[in-house]
């Protein structure tokens, strides 16, 4: 067995830059550090706990590391454990939740905790179909969505639709009255079931220890000293459950980069972190900019994507400055359609890959998940492997769990008369690995999964060269437990979000088109910003090489009325004209991937048109007057429409609020549209609601009679 390094208080400091070291040499008190893109902020904070322990500061089993993601949790782990350091509790919040909750739900509650759903969907589904409302199955996941961010943000069924409307937010298929429902109804449901969903173990855990001073007084008594990774997602309900934690105290260590602030849409916010030494004062502050990962290349165009126009810094990030050599130029390629991107990505792939680059060493990264379809295909007919990230857990496939059960077996029978890796590959052939990969498509998949726990063998030998199959079982249960998976051998396409907290030496980011990057749906500066700050997430992913695609048309033959990202503008004389947006748009405030014929589509109005005040509410601007004037609609139209409504509900077997809200029925008979576009521009008259509702509306505000309009609506049943 080969002896581990023995580390002290001091030597963990060896090695750190100055920002680094003053991180890691104040493990007490509170401290917020701002973490650039490949700065060694897992370095840094590692550093600062393994210090803290080994000078006597802190004790390991009073630490509570928090992370977002197992793998995280993991990697956090095991670099402590590498510093000699064990027993400090690495956890994401749910996990360390989950954990407090089950231990003390008998004495704060009574009997065991309830059981933990999976998956949310099911519940959804009987729930809407409790208020007979119809989701299809997209709507019914962006439902379960818009749960969760109603359930992060701390409301209620009751003041959802209020805060939805403030936060410009769009319930799918339904106003946010409904969707105010049908979170009460689903509410019901789990109750039913007697089950409870993952924010119910946060909001749950709160609420024992905000009710039990005895509960928060324990935790409190074992946990002393905080660390908290990623800081900039945390939301509403995760910092209430830190403050409970912490109880007033001020030994806490706060990570994050307000730069790559990408998850706003699920409740995440960098309020708490760009507001750290305001609520924590005295808080040391520390700027990790010195960027170890990717080339000055790459920085300059990171660095200039994040410049405001003004000078400064969006998003109040810090500006990166390059530790490596030079390196290849930062390239933006256009071409004809997606097809022929798709193609000439996946051919310098299969070169790459010829000349010896390893495959896993390659990314491809997109904006949506539907682009990598594309790349999917054009990779297969290369013949290059290739793994879908956001996909099947590596420790769930199939094969994986048939090798892993396989090896099991066999380590009980090693007697060490065959070498550990050779024994290990000869096992897992029965899982289906060969030592000839096959061709593209599944099969190369599960082949290269299997072939990863041949190269994790290797791995393991190499670093104990006695070591047999028990222990390289344990290395997979370790590895397993902390979702830690081995390389697979094969080119990464991943979304964007999916390629947060990643790196790969070669990175190339397609579908770089204005209506992608930033995506269409986007709407207004702060949408738009978060845009940018994903695109600054996947340059800031590359190593030592980045290549930007985009496509002038989506298919192939078709009309070229793309453009380059908007964002690219500010690189442009870096990047080549292929990074050039029209000349002719508007300011970089434009929603994205909107026309000019879509610009001069009916807006919402902006002040009151009674007394002319600035409107502020999304109601308010619905109606288009503000709360103080009176309402302007005749009444009697408003009675028609009512009429229509009820009789439009009972012939769908719907509640009536599911058709129109009164507030969407009061801005229809106070502007009194002649025409779909004037109708289409009312608040809760959605494209869905447009195609379904948008002719019977303007018939009965044309006089027709409300039961006629709807039984000619009718399906014909003859």
């Amino acid at each position: 067995m080969t002896t581990p390094t023995r580390y002290d208080a001091d030597s963990v400091l060896e090695g750190l830059d100055p920002e680094q070291r003053e991180v890691a040499a104040n493990p007490s008190g509170a401290m917020c550090v701002l973490a650039g893109a490949g700065t060694g902020k897992t370095r840094a904070i590692t550093h600062r706990i393994a210090h803290g322990v080994l000078s006597g500061t802190q004790q390991p089993q009073q630490i509570l590391a928090v992370t977002f993601t197992a793998r995280a949790a993991g990697e956090m782990r095991t670099r402590l454990r590498d510093l000699g350091v064990g027993g400090v509790q690495a956890r994401t919040f749910h996990a360390a939740a989950l954990r407090q909750l089950h231990y003390f739900w008998p004495q704060a509650i009574g009997g065991s905790a309830p059981e933990v759903m999976a998956h949310k969907a099911a519940a959804v589904a009987e729930a809407s179909g409790r208020l007979r409302i119809r989701l299809d199955r997209t709507q019914l996941r962006d439902a379960a969505a818009e749960i969760e961010w109603s359930k992060v943000s701390l409301l209620t069924p009751e003041t959802y639709a209020a805060a939805a409307r403030a936060a410009g937010r769009e319930a799918p298929g339904m106003d946010h009255t409904a969707m105010a429902r049908l979170i009460a109804a689903y509410e019901e449901v789990k109750s039913d079931r007697g089950v409870i969903d993952f924010e119910d173990v946060l909001l749950l855990t709160v609420g024992i220890l905000d009710e039990r001073d005895d509960v928060a007084a324990t935790v409190r008594q074992q946990y002393r000293h905080f660390v908290v990774d990623e800081y900039q997602d945390v939301n509403a309900l995760q910092q209430r459950l830190l403050d409970l934690w912490l109880g007033g105290r001020q030994d806490v260590c706060v990570v994050g980069d307000p730069a790559q602030t990408i998850y706003s849409f699920t409740g995440a916010t960098p309020r708490h972190l760009l507001d750290f030494t305001r609520t924590h004062p005295g808080a040391r502050k520390v700027e990790l900019v010195r960027n170890y990962r990717s080339t000055p290349q790459v920085i300059e165009v990171a660095n200039r994507l994040m410049a405001s126009p003004g000078g400064g810094r969006r998003s109040n990030g810090v500006v990166l400055r390059a530790q490596r050599p030079a390196g290849a130029r930062v390239t933006v390629e256009a071409h004809a359609d997606d097809e022929a991107e798709a193609a000439e990505v996946a051919g310098r792939i299969r070169a790459l890959v010829d000349s010896g680059v390893p495959a896993s060493s390659i990314a491809v990264l997109f904006r949506t998940n539907g682009q990598s379809e594309a790349c999917e295909s054009a990779l297969t007919q290369a013949g290059v492997p290739y793994l879908v990230r956001g996909g099947e857990r590596f420790f769930s496939r199939q094969e994986v769990k048939q090798a892993v059960v396989l090896l099991r077996g066999a380590a009980r029978s090693d007697d060490g008369s065959v070498p550990m890796p050779t024994l290990a590959r000869d096992v897992i052939t029965a899982a289906g690995w060969s030592a000839d990969p096959p061709n593209g498509g599944a099969a190369r998949e599960r082949w290269e999964s299997l072939n990863a726990l041949a190269g994790l063998a290797d791995t393991v030998a190499a670093a104990v060269p006695d070591a047999r199959l028990p222990d390289l079982v344990r290395e997979l249960d370790e590895r397993a437990a902390s979702q830690h998976a081995p390389t697979v051998e094969g080119v990464t396409l991943a979304s964007l979000h999916a390629a947060k907290g990643l790196e790969w030496d070669r990175v190339f980011l397609v579908g770089c088109s204005d209506g992608l990057v930033p995506i269409t749906m986007a709407q207004g500066p702060e949408e738009i910003e978060e845009e940018r700050r994903l695109l600054y997430v996947g340059v800031t992913r590359a190593r030592d090489e980045l290549v930007i695609t985009w496509s002038r048309s989506r298919n192939p033959g078709g009309r070229a009325t793309r453009r380059a990202s908007r964002f690219l503008d500010q690189a442009a004389d870096l990047l080549g004209e292929d990074a050039r947006s029209s000349p002719k748009r508007a300011a970089v405030d434009r929603p994205a991937g909107r026309s000019a014929a879509r610009e001069r589509r009916p807006t919402r109005p902006r002040t009151c048109r009674s007394c002319g005040a600035e409107l502020d509410t999304a109601a308010q601007k619905a109606r288009g007057r503000c709360d103080e004037c009176p309402a302007t609609y005749d009444e009697e139209l408003f009675e028609r429409l009512r009429a229509w409504r009820l009789a439009a509900a009972k012939a769908q077997s719907v509640p009536a609020f599911v058709v129109f809200t009164d507030a969407t029925l009061t801005a229809i008979a106070e502007t009194v549209p002649s025409d779909t576009r004037g109708l289409s521009a009312i608040a809760g008259v959605g494209t869905r609601k447009l195609d379904q509702y948008g002719a019977q509306v303007l018939a009965v505000l044309g006089g027709a009679d409300p039961d006629e309009v709807v039984a000619a609506a009718a399906p014909d049943e003859g």
